[in-house]
């Protein structure tokens, strides 16, 4: 059988699964939609929770930034999994004891305030429509290429299926699909890896196979005979600032993200929460400690494949055919002399405004011949690599469960804010757990036919818009949770001023160095990184503001103390 009917067959029965644990799931109370009626056991939770977070940025967009830039790529693969060690270890136990919904309730509890509700609230949609974007672009990407339809038309599939089994089971039928999720992506992901990994090294392992194998030595020596740096020298794309407040940015922004840290209130307990997080940090590691594997390898067999052939030769291969008519690849012979060349620089400039290339204006100013969209290298590797139709079905199942998963997530963060933190703590306390499900339920409709709207014309790669989610969520929620957990004497004021200032400075730094012109005003520190600066102005402004306005009301500092000291701890301690 084809690639094509393969995935077709892959993509109907897994679609069909998560569609049936949704109608399996779907729930009637605003518990249950919320946080799942706080049942989710911890290793269930840990697949969830990994599936929520390794996105489509983790499965399809990270290993193709790290085979694009090499070493300065691994910046993504740093700061994502630090940081949910940091949200982990440091934050997610205290939030799973203050035992409300959102991250906006603490927010709002914490900082008694409804101002601070309503901050948060609108920093939590924010946050989550930048990051819901590029999962569908994700979507749409593997319906492009694999079910060959358009682009926008696969988009708006996804948004058809995420919307079904989030309406209809909220958190409780997102957590069980974004389980089954799991277990297909990482199947997915790792199938391919050991395929490849024994066809270019010998060794079944990618680990072991990036590691004791020769195949680095080969593609740094590949690189330089095509004239550019090593794979492994670094500082190439970053300076060292950049690769520092970047990794710090994306470590922050994680232990910052509604979304995640959401996942944590729908188990049991404290303990819970914690063997949760560690059975997450385990399936998280299956696929990060492969990705930079997948990315060597395709690097090399992409040079190895297109460099000096024909571009006769070159269109007769059947997966380049195919990407090429979706136009995240295109070649253009700027020499004439009817040879690809794959060199540095751009081989189009793009379209103002996007990361497409414009196919009727190349890039004169470099030699390079190839335009290669870094979103589908992970997804187009199997093909390089010939394996079997099935495997490359499993890979696009993969790559839409991730983004599924996540994107899932991310509307239920929205709908909560809507519903439950704006509408029930807010405009109407008195309302009905009929009218807070409505509400929540047309929260997400309006949510994900937005996003669609947007990912039809993404402004980045999807690894990059997701960074710029990082940004945003670094520089509004971290210092608020940090300093409402550990410093019972961050006030409301405080906390508002915080917010406020570190989303807006950052969030006018992204957008207008990124799509308006600005130059990098400051200190040349790149739209990916900003997020960090951002986020140490929160902390000073919140910490200053916090010792000139009166302290917290008695009650609210016994709240953090209640939620920081386990129970018993004071008694043991004096006794």
């Amino acid at each position: 059988m084809s690639v094509e009917l393969w995935t077709w067959i892959v993509v109907f029965l897994t679609f069909g699964l998560y569609i049936g644990i949704g109608i399996w799931a779907r729930v009637r109370e605003t518990e249950g939609f919320y946080v799942a009626g706080r049942g989710v056991p911890a290793v269930a939770n840990g697949m969830a929770t990994a599936a929520d977070w390794m996105s489509a940025a983790s499965f399809i967009s990270m290993a193709g930034l790290i085979s694009t830039l090499g070493y300065d790529g691994t910046i993504y693969l740093m700061g994502w999994t630090g940081g949910y060690v940091l949200l982990a270890l440091l934050l997610a136990p205290y939030l799973r004891k203050f035992g409300k919904f959102t991250v906006p309730d603490f927010v709002g509890d914490r900082y008694y305030s409804q101002t601070a509700r309503i901050v948060a609230v609108v920093a939590a949609i924010f946050v989550s429509f930048t990051y819901v974007i590029p999962q569908l672009v994700g979507v749409g990407t593997v319906f492009a290429r694999y079910l060959g339809v358009p682009s926008i038309t696969g988009l708006w599939i996804g948004v058809a299926v995420t919307a079904l089994f989030a309406v209809l089971g909220g958190m409780k039928g997102i957590t069980w699909t974004q389980v089954a999720q799991y277990v297909v992506l990482i199947i997915a992901y790792l199938i391919p890896a050991f395929a490849i990994a024994s066809i270019l090294t010998g060794n079944p392992i990618p680990q072991l196979a990036l590691t004791f194998s020769d195949i680095v030595p080969r593609l740094n020596q590949l690189q330089v005979d095509l004239g550019f740096t090593q794979y492994t020298e670094p500082f190439q794309r970053f300076d060292m600032l950049n690769i520092l407040l970047i990794t710090a940015c994306l470590m922050f922004g994680t232990a910052g993200l509604p979304h995640v840290i959401i996942r944590f209130y729908t188990v049991p307990t404290v303990k819970d929460a914690r063997a949760s997080a560690g059975w997450a940090l385990l399936f998280i590691a299956l696929l990060y400690t492969t990705a930079p594997a997948i990315s060597v390898f395709a690097r090399y067999n992409l040079i190895d494949t297109l460099n000096g052939k024909t571009f006769e030769e070159v269109r007769q291969i059947d997966w380049v055919a195919k990407w090429e008519k979706t136009g995240l690849l295109r070649f253009v012979d700027k020499n004439n002399d009817g040879v690809v060349t794959i060199a540095k620089g751009n081989a189009f400039k793009f379209i103002p405004g996007t990361t497409r290339p414009d196919p009727n204006n190349p890039d004169m100013t470099s030699a390079n011949e190839v335009f290669i969209n870094n979103d589908i290298i992970v997804l187009s590797t199997p093909e390089v690599a010939k394996l079997a139709p099935f495997i490359i079905a499993l890979v696009a199942a993969g790559g839409l469960a991730a983004a599924l998963s996540t994107a899932s997530g991310l509307l239920i963060v929205i709908s909560s804010a809507l519903s439950h933190d704006l509408y029930y703590r807010v405009i109407n306390p008195r309302a009905t757990e009929g009218q807070r499900l409505l509400i929540a339920r047309i929260g997400i409709l309006i949510a994900v036919l937005v996003a669609g709207y947007f990912g039809q014309n993404p402004p980045g790669f999807i690894a990059q818009l997701v960074a710029f989610a990082f940004g945003l969520a670094a520089s509004s929620f971290f210092p608020a949770i940090l300093l409402g957990i550990f410093d019972k004497r961050t006030t409301r004021e405080g906390a508002i001023a915080g917010m406020v200032v570190g989303l807006v400075f950052t969030a006018f730094y992204i957008i207008g160095t990124s799509y308006f012109g600005m130059p990098r005003w400051f200190f040349g520190v790149s739209p990916e990184g900003i997020g960090t600066v951002g986020m140490l102005l929160n902390l000073v402004i919140t910490y200053a503001v916090s010792r000139m306005t009166p302290e917290p009301p008695k009650e609210v500092q016994e709240l953090v103390e209640s939620v920081r000291i386990p129970r018993g701890a004071k008694e043991a301690h004096y006794h």
